[in-house]
């Protein structure tokens, strides 16, 4: 059987083209068939996988997950796009990273998700998932959406806001970050609920673990309807007297590592965060004192 490698890129820049290139000659050599994910590709659609590589910005890789749920396809993330929080290599490390994850020299690292289910006062119901984070925004600029939170079963508080975004580790540094949320470690297995613009002497972010279950429900005198998107991919009418379930998602998605480089090194790098004048641990002489 034919060794299928998916690639997915973000067309159009001539950057891409040229690294969509490399990345196709690459795999080639390596004896993979290149399946070139189109604008209109749906999972459905696509073959049998052995891998996937990614070339743009974090959107990119998004689509990807998307593609290739329920797989268990590692995806290899190049970074096109402005920060790539989510991807591994960088354009002028594209031939030498896809050859690599050709070789499975590479380690995988799964991130949780999110599972979303809205249920809507007609009775309707509607099931989404997110790997970053299921942000639920007012649909009218101009008026106020008004929430409860509920966490386990039991109700948290009530206020208007603009929005709640429900978050994963990995969703913490997106959307989430953006609202005021805390950054959390990919290795932590958590959940994340930080209110948009709360009216409310109480409406800080919370962090809870990956067996509690968050509620966000829409009260009927909510004078806004509400949006619900899933990694700003994925949309879903909450009118007022819904209710929106988020619970730790049954299927990771499974990021390509090349690099052992940790998690702080990569918040430094991506945001470029000012760390001049950092000494490290102090030596310590063979005496037992300072060197």
């Amino acid at each position: 059987m034919s060794r299928r490698a998916l690639v997915v890129t973000h067309g159009g820049r001539a950057e891409a083209v040229v690294a969509t290139q490399e990345a196709l000659r690459v795999l080639e050599h390596a004896g993979f068939t290149p399946v070139v994910a189109s604008e209109h590709s749906t999972p459905d659609e696509l073959p049998e996988l052995e891998l996937a590589v990614v070339l743009g910005g974090d959107g990119t890789i998004l689509r990807a997950a998307e593609l290739t749920r329920g797989r268990e396809v590692p995806l290899l993330g190049v970074n096109l796009g402005h920060v790539g929080f989510l991807a591994e290599a960088e354009r002028d490390d594209v031939g030498e990273a896809v050859r690599r994850f050709t070789e499975g020299d590479f380690e995988v690292e799964e991130r949780g998700t999110l599972d979303v289910r809205v249920l809507r006062p007609d009775g309707g119901v509607s099931t989404q998932w997110a790997l970053n984070e299921a942000a639920l925004e007012k649909a009218d600029r101009g008026r106020i959406l008004e929430v409860a939170l509920e966490v386990d079963g039991r109700p948290l508080s009530s206020f208007g806001c603009d929005g709640v975004v429900a978050a994963t580790a990995t969703g913490s540094t997106a959307h989430a970050f953006s609202a005021g949320g805390p950054v959390v470690w990919p290795d932590v297995d958590a959940m994340i609920l930080v209110p948009v613009s709360a009216h409310a002497l109480f409406a800080r972010p919370i962090v809870v673990g990956p067996r509690s279950r968050f509620a966000v429900e829409v009260l009927d005198r909510s004078p806004a309807h509400g949006l619900l998107t899933c990694d700003g991919r994925r949309c879903v009418d909450v009118p007022p007297g819904s209710r929106v379930e988020v619970t730790r998602g049954t299927e990771p998605v499974r990021l390509a590592r090349i690099s052992p480089a940790p998690f702080t090194t990569r918040l430094v790098n991506k945001f470029d965060l000012p760390v001049a004048g950092w000494r490290g641990r102090t030596r310590v002489s063979d005496e037992g004192g300072p060197a």
